[in-house]
C-alpha cells in the first residue's frame, strides 16, 4: 500500500531527526571532551604541521586567548598596583629575622613556623606542613694558610656533609691539577699523604659541579688527606662558594672545601712552575645525625577539584648557611606563596586547587621533595596535574621552561603567549630550575620553571653574597606576577595538561 502522508511531511520528520542526532552527537562530543580532560586526564592528540607548529583546536585556542585580560589584571595589580614591592619586603622581612636556613639548623625550623602563621593570616587553606628526613651537618671553625713559601690566609668554606680535620689541623704537601682526567696521570705513591687541589676551568654549573661532588673520594682513593676546590663560579671577588659534597661508599673520608677562584688559580700556577707549597689546614665541622624537617605547605582551594589535578607552584625554603638564601632559594619560596595571597586577594579562584609548597633539604639532596612523593605517590596520578619550581633566580623573567609531553607543550606554549605585558613570552624545553619537581617531571608529570636574566646568578650561589642586594623589587614582582598568571591559567583551564605517567 503506497504511503499517503504528504511530502512536505516527510521532509519535516527527516529534519526533525536529523537534528535531534545532531544534537546527541554534539553533546557526546562535548561530554568526551570534558572528560577526557579533566576526568580521564585525557585530550585529542594533537600533533603537529610539516612546520613544527601545534595544532591545537580552535575552541582551546580561543579558551586559552580569552585568558588575557586576567592575566592583564593580575600583572597590573602585582607589578603597578597595591601589591607592588610587597613580595621584596617579605622576603626582606624573612631573611632579615632568620638568615641563613640550612637543614637541620633552628633558623630553618623557626623560618618553616614563621612562613606557617604568615600564610594563614594571607587567608591561605590547608596550611599545614609535611615531616621529611633531612641530613644534619654543622660547619665548625675552618681556617687553611698556605705556609711554604710563604705565608698567606687562604678563605675557604668546607663542603656540605664533610668531615674535620683532626684536633690542630693538619700540614701537608701541595699538589694541584686542572682535571680528573689529569689526576689520572699521576700515581698514588706521588699523592699519599698530600692536600690535593683542584683548578677546573668553569664551562657551565652542571658540567663542572662535578669537582666539588666527587673530588674528595676521586683525591683519597690514592691516599691524599684533603681535598680543596676551586669555587664553582664563572667569576669571583675573592669569596668561596659551597654546596653539597658526596662520599663514595667504600672511600676513605677526607675532609673538603672550597677556596676562591683567585687562590686556585696561583696554586695550580705555582704547582705547574715545580714550587714546593704546604697548606696548614684546620676544619672542625661534622656531619650529625639526620633530624626531622617540614614541608610548608598552603593552599588555594578549586572552585571544582579540590584535591585533584592540583597545580603545585614551588620553591626551597632552605639555604646554605653563607648568606642568607634570599637568591636562593627565597626569591622561589616566595613568588610561590605570594602568588596564592595575591589571586585570592584579587579574587580569583580557579577550578583546580593551586598547592605552594616550599620545599626543605632541597640543598643536600632534594629531601623535602623525595619524602612528599612517598607521602602522595599512592594517589599522584589524580591527586597532581602540573608542577611549577622557580631555583634559578628571580631576576628580571623572560618567560618558562617546560617539561612534559608534546600534547602538554602544544597547551603550555599557548598559555606563554599571555605573558606578553610582562615582556616574558620565551619558552624553552626541558626546564633549568626544578630540581624537586624532578621528582615527578622524570616520569611523565608536566612541569615549568623559571626563564629569568640570571647571568650573574652563579657570581652569588652558594656564597656570603646571597643577599638582599641581588634581588630588585620590581624584577620580583614581575616573577611573582607571572608565576601567579601561569598558574592560575594551568589550574583554570576546561582540560587537565596531559601526562604519561611511569612508576
Amino acid at each position: 500500500m503506497a504511503c499517503t502522508r504528504p511530502l512536505g511531511g516527510t521532509q519535516k520528520i527527516i529534519k526533525r531527526v536529523a537534528l535531534v542526532l545532531s544534537l546527541i552527537g554534539s553533546l557526546q562530543h562535548h561530554i568526551g571532551y570534558s572528560q577526557a580532560g579533566i576526568v580521564d586526564n585525557r585530550i585529542d592528540r594533537f600533533g603537529k604541521d610539516s612546520n613544527g607548529v601545534c595544532q591545537l583546536p580552535d575552541a582551546l585556542v580561543a579558551e586559552i586567548r580569552g585568558y588575557q585580560p586576567i592575566v592583564n589584571k593580575i600583572v597590573d595589580k602585582i607589578v603597578n598596583g597595591k601589591f607592588a614591592g610587597q613580595t621584596w619586603n617579605d622576603l626582606a622581612e624573612l631573611v632579615d629575622t632568620f638568615g641563613s636556613r640550612i637543614a637541620g639548623s633552628e633558623q630553618l625550623e623557626k623560618a618553616i613556623d614563621y612562613v606557617l602563621e604568615r600564610m594563614k593570616a594571607d587567608g591561605l587553606e590547608n596550611v599545614h606542613t609535611e615531616n621529611a628526613s633531612v641530613p644534619h651537618w654543622v660547619r665548625g671553625y675552618e681556617n687553611a694558610e698556605l705556609v711554604k713559601p710563604f705565608h698567606k690566609s687562604l678563605p675557604l668554606l668546607g663542603l656540605g656533609s664533610t668531615v674535620g680535620t683532626p684536633r690542630g689541623g693538619i700540614i701537608a704537601e701541595v699538589l694541584a691539577v686542572e682535571s680528573f682526567k689529569e689526576f689520572e696521570t699521576i700515581p698514588p705513591e706521588q699523592v699519599k699523604g698530600k692536600i690535593v687541589v683542584f683548578a677546573p676551568k668553569w664551562e657551565s654549573y652542571g658540567r663542572t659541579v662535578v669537582y666539588r661532588s666527587q673530588a674528595a673520594s676521586v683525591a683519597a682513593r690514592k691516599g691524599a688527606v684533603a681535598a680543596l676546590v676551586r669555587s664553582i663560579t664563572p667569576f669571583s671577588i675573592g669569596s668561596p662558594h659551597t654546596g653539597q659534597q658526596h662520599y663514595q661508599e667504600g672511600v676513605k673520608k677526607i675532609p673538603v672545601a672550597c677556596i676562591t677562584v683567585e687562590d686556585a688559580m696561583m696554586l695550580l700556577r705555582k704547582y705547574r712552575r715545580g714550587d714546593q707549597m704546604e697548606i696548614h689546614l684546620e676544619m672542625e665541622d661534622r656531619p650529625m645525625e639526620p633530624v626531622i624537617s617540614r614541608n610548608t605547605i598552603g593552599e588555594l582551594v578549586g572552585t571544582t577539584y579540590t584535591n585533584t589535578s592540583v597545580v603545585v607552584v614551588s620553591g626551597h625554603l632552605d639555604s646554605w648557611d653563607v648568606g642568607v638564601g634570599a637568591m636562593d632559594d627565597g626569591g622561589g619560596a616566595l613568588i610561590s606563596w605570594k602568588a596564592l595571597t595575591y589571586l585570592k586577594a584579587l579574587g580569583l579562584r580557579p577550578r583546580r586547587t593551586i598547592r605552594a609548597i616550599l620545599w626543605t633539604a632541597e640543598e643536600e639532596g632534594l629531601y623535602g621533595g623525595a619524602a612528599y612523593k612517598e607521602g602522595h605517590k599512592a594517589q599522584e596520578e589524580k591527586e597532581f596535574n602540573f608542577f611549577f619550581e622557580s631555583d634559578i633566580g628571580t631576576f628580571e623573567p623572560r618567560g618558562l621552561d617546560f617539561v612534559g609531553n608534546a600534547d602538554a607543550e602544544c597547551i603550555f606554549r599557548e598559555i606563554v603567549k599571555l605573558m606578553s605585558p610582562l615582556n616574558a613570552t620565551e619558552f624553552a624545553t626541558p626546564t633549568d630550575g626544578g630540581p624537586d619537581i624532578s621528582h615527578w617531571t622524570t616520569r611523565g608529570f608536566p612541569g615549568a620553571s623559571l626563564l629569568n636574566k640570571n647571568e650573574k646568578y652563579f657570581w652569588f650561589h652558594h656564597s656570603a653574597g646571597d643577599t638582599m642586594e641581588v634581588e630588585d623589587p620590581k624584577s620580583l614582582d614581575k616573577c611573582a606576577a607571572l608565576w601567579a598568571a601561569a598558574a592560575y591559567v594551568v589550574a583554570d583551564l576546561s582540560v587537565n595538561m596531559p601526562k604519561e605517567v611511569q612508576p
